[in-house]
């Protein structure tokens, strides 16, 4: 009987401890091992919270397969602006400005999990993240940026 289990964990940093060990304990994989493979596939996103699913595919002979996810938009903002969190009032604070170049890398990291299927329309989506985060693109708030982008005077490539 194949078995799932899903988590967020600390990118490079899991253990053996919560949530992990207690629910991949009782199934008799190589919790060491498990967690060596998850901290090999999640070191890029040091620092964040990743989503890991780990599925047991033979419990016989104990195999099983390790899908790391992206990590939430705002993490990738985040990290990508070295910044610790987002304005508490989104209206009233501006916590970091960000270049068209950085809002499209992230675009670029989080396609792959977005229902945008265009770079364009991915862009329009991390810039709306923008808005509730409390950061400006290139000195404009993130609206003003969308509407260029859609009225065509900037052109994302």
């Amino acid at each position: 009987m194949v078995q799932t289990v899903k988590t967020m964990v600390e990118g490079g940093k899991a253990t053996t401890g919560p949530p992990l060990g207690p629910a991949l304990g009782p199934l008799g994989l190589n919790l060491g091992q498990i967690i060596k493979d998850i901290n090999e596939k999640t070191k890029d996103f040091l620092g964040m919270q990743v989503p890991v699913t780990v599925t047991v595919t033979d419990p016989v002979s104990k195999s099983y397969e390790i899908t790391i996810g992206i990590p939430p938009t705002v993490a990738l903002l985040k990290k990508e602006l070295k910044i610790e969190k987002g304005a508490s009032k989104r209206n009233e604070k501006t916590v970091a400005d960000a270049t068209l170049d950085q809002i499209k890398k992230v675009a670029k990291q989080k396609s792959s999990m977005m229902l945008s299927e265009t770079l364009e329309s991915s862009v329009l989506e991390v810039l709306g993240t923008c808005v509730s985060m409390g950061i400006t693109v290139e000195g404009k708030d993130p609206r003003e940026m969308q509407r260029l982008i859609k009225s065509g005077s900037i052109k994302v490539s």
